[in-house]
């Protein structure tokens, strides 16, 4: 069994086509379908159902595919290993972030990262806080960005907090509120609100500063993620909570400062089984000092 045929195998079951994957992976189709053949009749079972419309993965192939991924995986980490003992960085960086970060200009610091390590293959994924946590832990990504509640911390992975903030309510400019400098919770507790999903880090912010205040708010209109929020806001359908560095970036947008308002601890984390050597290269071009972080126990 060859590491390409693994790979021939992955690329057909995440195109879900013969032709996408050997363009994907740079080789004519009948080198791709021969290669899986050959494992097929090397494994004596079929990986894929082929019909005239579809690919699609066999029970046998659904069972092979975890265990393909890992084996590419740790070949690729042992690649990166060696070649980190001779001063180069290999292998994969996968980085996840909230779409409001903003203690890091993450483009600025991936754009140097990539002049220094250029062997290193770089990819970015964007989704919610408590998503990138468990994506970290099961070792989907290495290193994440995140914006939390400050009385929270993320769980089961290491990390260091970068900064801290208060968010900013947003609206569009026929907003009745456009023409204030400042509100209180109290006063914005009367409006419609645009946000995030029930139960989502980026919610819990505005969520738990209301309940502190003794206060409730109207949340009609949930988006999954920030930049739709904005979009929802700016079309005049409620008031929007985001930080202000976020919407420095925004147009079309009054943005009014919040006397109470919400506050935010932006991190990074990464995972507690140790790092790739790109992903520690990455941290120590962040300045992370990884020495003696402690990782909270994951929750059950």
């Amino acid at each position: 069994m060859e590491l390409q045929q693994m790979r021939y195998v992955i690329a057909v079951a995440e195109t879900d086509s013969f032709t996408r994957a050997a363009q994907r992976c740079l080789v004519v189709q009948s080198a791709l379908s021969h290669q899986i053949a050959r494992l097929e009749k090397e494994l004596g079972a079929r990986l894929f159902e082929r019909t005239s419309r579809r690919v699609r993965l066999t029970p046998a192939g659904a069972a092979f595919l975890p265990a393909a991924r890992q084996c590419l995986d740790a070949a690729e980490r042992a690649a990166a290993e060696v070649s980190a003992v001779i001063g180069e960085v290999r292998g994969r960086l996968a980085v996840g972030l909230i779409p409001t970060v903003a203690a890091v200009d993450v483009p600025t610091v991936l754009k140097e990262f990539h002049r220094r390590h250029p062997k290193a293959r770089i990819s970015l994924g964007v989704g919610a806080s408590n998503e990138l946590v468990e994506q970290v832990r099961h070792g989907e990504i290495e290193v994440a960005f995140l914006g939390i509640p400050v009385n929270a911390r993320p769980q089961g992975v290491m990390a260091r907090e970068l900064a801290r903030g208060r968010l900013v309510a947003v609206v569009s400019p026929d907003h009745p509120l456009a023409g204030e400098t400042s509100v209180d919770l109290r006063r914005l507790s009367s409006e419609v609100f645009v946000d995030l999903p029930a139960k989502t880090a980026g919610r819990a912010q505005s969520d738990l500063a209301f309940s502190a205040a003794g206060l409730t708010r109207e949340v009609a209109f949930e988006v999954t993620n920030a930049d739709y929020l904005a979009r929802l806001v700016g079309a005049g359908l409620g008031v929007g909570l985001l930080p202000p560095a976020y919407v420095a970036g925004l147009t079309g947008m009054v943005t009014i400062e919040v006397t109470d308002a919400p506050a935010r601890a932006e991190y990074v984390i990464w995972g507690r089984e140790g790092l790739t050597p790109a992903a520690a290269a990455f941290l120590d071009l962040l300045g992370i000092e990884r020495e003696g972080t402690q990782a909270p126990p994951a929750r059950p």
